[in-house]
């Protein structure tokens, strides 16, 4: 399992955080009374939500127990529990308004199964509400991919994909067997990152993860070394120095 670090997750809270906020407007429910947040990581996705439905009953659930602490310590009035969704979902209810998940599926296998699963949580008429990075076209990820591949590397990756997110087509044809109504978009964002050791700390959070907890703590650095030089070359810095780092992510909301 990928070993999570809330400190450097949250170096970039504000920009983890919008498109939470962007999903949770998209919810077409005034007064859900029961929402869980699944992959609430350090309790920020949670926090956003009860702002949105300051009535509701909300539960934010991660399968890492560093995040579920540190959401309990950011947000002491609200409720967390560990929780790995691939296994014990059903373990939360089975009558929630709004299934709610940021950033969260494509860390998990077997996306027609997991929808599936979540949408048993609901109640009919609830409300399944996601958002998934899909950043395969992107630098940063050929970047990785060159890298894990490369003679220099290969040998320390055995499993070199470490997310499983799905193509807009298939999330379409997903929703369109299992739900009652549904809506896709993707949103592109552009942050702007200070410099390019922005770009690698932003991924030491998240995508590189899986990676470093494959090597040997000795050869870590070393390899977010070989991350940065391909960073530098394939992100432009503007004029001020800062450089535009791109992250698409594709949001669905579904009536179950």
């Amino acid at each position: 399992m990928t070993q999570w670090n809330a400190e450097q997750y949250l170096k970039f809270e504000k920009q983890r955080t919008r498109p939470a906020i962007d999903l949770s407007a998209r919810i077409p429910i005034a007064h859900p009374k029961k929402i869980v947040d699944i992959g609430c990581g350090p309790g920020n996705s949670t926090a956003v939500l009860q702002q949105r439905f300051p009535e509701a009953e909300i539960l934010g659930v991660d399968a890492s127990d560093e995040m579920v602490r540190a959401a309990r310590e950011a947000h002491p009035d609200l409720h967390f529990e560990k929780c790995d969704a691939q296994i014990d979902l059903p373990t939360i209810g089975t009558d929630y308004d709004v299934v709610f998940s940021n950033a969260c599926l494509q860390w998990i296998p077997d996306h027609p199964a997991m929808v599936r699963h979540m949408l048993d949580v609901l109640h009919p008429g609830g409300i399944l509400a996601v958002q998934i990075p899909i950043t395969g076209d992107e630098p940063i990820h050929k970047i990785l991919m060159k890298l894990v591949q490369s003679p220099q590397w290969k040998q320390s990756f055995l499993r070199p994909r470490a997310m499983y997110s799905l193509t807009p087509s298939s999330y379409y044809d997903l929703l369109s067997e299992t739900t009652q109504d549904f809506h896709i978009w993707q949103t592109t964002y552009f942050h702007h990152m200070p410099n390019h050791e922005a770009i690698v700390e932003w991924y030491r959070g998240t995508g590189l993860r899986p990676y470093l907890n494959a090597l040997h703590p000795d050869r870590r650095e070393r390899f977010v070394e070989d991350v940065r030089k391909e960073v530098r070359r394939a992100y432009h810095a503007q004029k001020d120095g800062t450089v535009i780092f791109r992250y698409p992510r594709l949001f669905f909301v579904a009536t179950k």
